[in-house]
């Protein structure tokens, strides 16, 4: 197949300065899955205090570095000219926010050059001062962002807010969080981005995934606990039963792969529910067969269901 039938991949990461791109994209290209004989293209929009060595990427690696300034500089007519200087199997876009990540997206790329994977790292003991000060410029970076990964992520830190924030914005995004030495931190390992201990547990949207599935795999957590969550009312054929499902839909790997996730919520009001109509569901948990499923499973007793305005994202995305 000649050369021209393939796309050239471009990697894109970025962050504010001193985020972590650069030692990001440093252990990543020292990994082996990293190495090809082929040329990759670096590409530098701003430098930061901590620096590539040239000579160990040109020897070892076959990675060129070319840095660009200035904003202005950022254009189609140099990505062309750099394109066919050094004909590079694949691209590393370590580039600069403030330039703008939706222009990038609009702007021209060279001829089969395609953004295969985006992504944001964020200095987690700064992010609270992004979101008061650069608000919006963190959220255009992380939109349509693949992964976002959170260094310097330390236990005092809010951290389920943060994951929140983002999910607001992105409920794709894979979000990973680091500590000081690069390990991953689960931060859901003794917190839930939810209160179990409320009187009301209030699910919030983008917790919906999380919640369904805790909920199945820790059921001895949950019985006789009081949620609320918003989902589509799923009907069932018997017009006259009394219990239908509220859920969302939610993508496990690609739009093909979509399912309905819900639970089974018993209420003599279940007859009246439009099909398909969007609910707030106020329920207490229990745990008991079901008939249909035939398998024990989290029961949905309704104290309340009201209508509610439609979820600005419907879909549940699992990571």
């Amino acid at each position: 197949m000649a050369k021209e039938d393939f796309e050239i991949p471009v990697y894109l990461i970025t962050g504010f300065l001193e985020s972590g791109k650069t030692t990001f994209l440093n252990g990543t290209i020292q990994q082996n899955y990293f190495q090809i004989p082929e040329t990759t293209l670096l590409l530098l929009c701003e430098e930061g205090e901590e620096e590539y060595d040239e000579t160990k990427l040109k020897k070892k690696h076959r990675t060129v570095v070319e840095v660009i300034e200035e904003a202005e500089d950022f254009t189609t007519d140099l990505l062309e000219e750099l394109a066919d200087k050094y004909q590079p199997e694949r691209v590393l876009l370590e580039f600069n926010p403030f330039w703008s990540v939706d222009n990038l997206y609009k702007m021209q790329l060279p001829q089969d050059w395609t953004i295969i994977q985006h992504i944001v790292t964020v200095d987690a003991s700064c992010f609270q001062v992004y979101m008061k000060n650069l608000k919006s410029i963190f959220v255009e970076m992380i939109r349509k962002a693949e992964m976002i990964i959170f260094n310097r992520a330390t236990a005092d830190l809010p951290l389920a807010d943060f994951r929140r924030s983002v999910k607001v914005v992105n409920p794709a995004a894979e979000i990973i969080f680091e500590d000081e030495d690069h390990e991953i931190i689960d931060i859901f390992e003794d917190q839930l981005p939810y209160d179990l201990d409320a009187d009301i547990v209030e699910i919030q949207p983008e917790d919906y995934g999380i919640w369904y599935v805790d909920m199945m795999d820790n059921p001895e957590d949950y019985e006789d606990v009081t949620v609320r969550f918003q989902g589509r009312v799923l009907k069932s054929e018997d017009d006259e039963a009394e219990f239908f499902v509220p859920g969302r839909m939610a993508m496990t790997c690609c739009a093909d792969d979509t399912t309905f996730l819900g639970y089974v919520c018993k209420t003599p009001m279940a007859p009246q529910l439009e099909h398909g109509a969007w609910v707030e569901v106020t329920a207490t948990v229990h745990y008991e067969y079901v008939e249909m499923k035939s398998e024990e499973e989290p029961v949905l007793y309704a104290q309340e269901i009201r209508e509610c305005e439609e979820l600005p994202e419907e879909m549940v995305y699992f990571n």
